[in-house]
């Protein structure tokens, strides 16, 4: 097993490497690829050092499996290439995430659509990926009809740059800004580029790929999506609409059930999700669970999850794990 790390210096790259340890997900040999500015260095995996190489070294190199984290052009040139000399691909960036031909995957809810030739896997945005985690078995309970989607991402969902704007902010320092605006002690409405229609990337990835992901193109969204100065993980405030109504308690019962969630609900004793408790756990967190009662059916709820790891790294992994244990790598 030839396990390649594309984007290996990144904050997802290294996240990754973190949780294929923890994981204990074994290797016969570790490929870390990153930029040309990289190459040459060092990481360390399971007790072993490893020199980063670049992409086409990394290639030559014929890995059985590649986790892509650095960026959508990347992923568009070098992807393919991969997957030709017979290099399973699993891709964080969006690059992939909207074709017709290639599975967007979250294991616990659509690990089924997966099969032995899938050469390219696309792993969904953050935000999205625990979103659904909750939704899915919400959806085959009641089929949703309409959810409106606010989220508050942390800026670790920007990169370490961002990280570094904030923290300089903090110190008084004057540096080089990923936002447009001061992100600390401050909320930017304005999560990625702004579309034509008004909403932004992030907030129409959120649209499209959760109809992709729960196989429902009729389900109607909008979405508003907030960077905030939290680097703990992504929160989110979902409003849905169902087609059925209802009841508390068994909607409850449903997310306990469901592998990799927790349910932290008892308002009146302070208990719900935090950014600042998700942070470094894998679990997908969901509280203040109440009805809308300007609506029939409709259902409010608080999502929040580690957005480098389940919204990113441990997703990618736990893709590469499945593919492992069906004996497709």
């Amino acid at each position: 097993m030839k396990l390649a790390v594309v984007g290996v210096t990144g904050l997802v790259g290294r996240k990754m490497l973190e949780v294929l340890d923890a994981y204990g997900f074994t290797v016969d040999e570790l490929i870390p690829v990153a930029s040309a500015r990289s190459a040459g260095q060092k990481v360390e995996y399971m007790g072993a050092s490893y020199t980063i190489v670049e992409p086409e070294q990394a290639l030559n190199l014929k890995p059985d499996l590649a986790l892509f984290s650095a960026g959508g052009d990347v992923s568009k040139h070098w992807a393919p290439r991969f997957a030709e000399v017979g290099c399973k691909v699993i891709d964080n960036s969006s690059a992939w995430r909207m074709h017709n031909d290639i599975k967007l995957v979250v294991p616990e809810v659509n690990a089924n659509v997966l099969g032995a030739d899938d050469m390219i896997i696309a792993n969904p945005n953050c935000s999205t990926i625990q979103m659904v985690m909750a939704l899915a078995p919400l959806h085959s309970k009641y089929k949703i009809k309409r959810l409106v989607i606010s989220t508050y991402q942390s800026i670790t969902g920007t990169g370490k740059d961002a990280v570094d704007q904030m923290n300089n902010e903090r110190k008084g320092i004057a540096a080089n800004k990923v936002y447009p605006h001061k992100i600390d002690q401050n909320c930017l409405p304005h999560c990625d580029e702004f579309l034509d229609n008004g909403y932004t990337k992030e907030e129409m990835k959120l649209v499209n790929e959760t109809r992709k992901i729960l196989s429902d193109q009729t389900i109607g969204i909008t979405a508003t999506a907030v960077r905030v100065p939290v680097t703990g993980g992504h929160a989110e405030s979902i409003n849905v609409t169902f087609h059925n109504d209802f009841d508390i308690a068994e909607i409850r019962e449903l997310l306990n059930n469901e592998t990799g969630m927790v349910v932290e609900d008892d308002p009146f004793n302070n208990v719900y999700p935090m950014p600042i408790n998700s942070h470094e756990r894998d679990e997908v967190f969901v509280g203040r669970l109440r009805r809308d009662e300007s609506l029939p059916n409709t259902l409010n709820l608080w999502i929040v999850a580690d957005n480098l790891r389940k919204g990113a790294a441990t997703n990618a992994v736990q893709i590469a794990m499945h593919l492992k244990q069906k004996g497709w790598l």
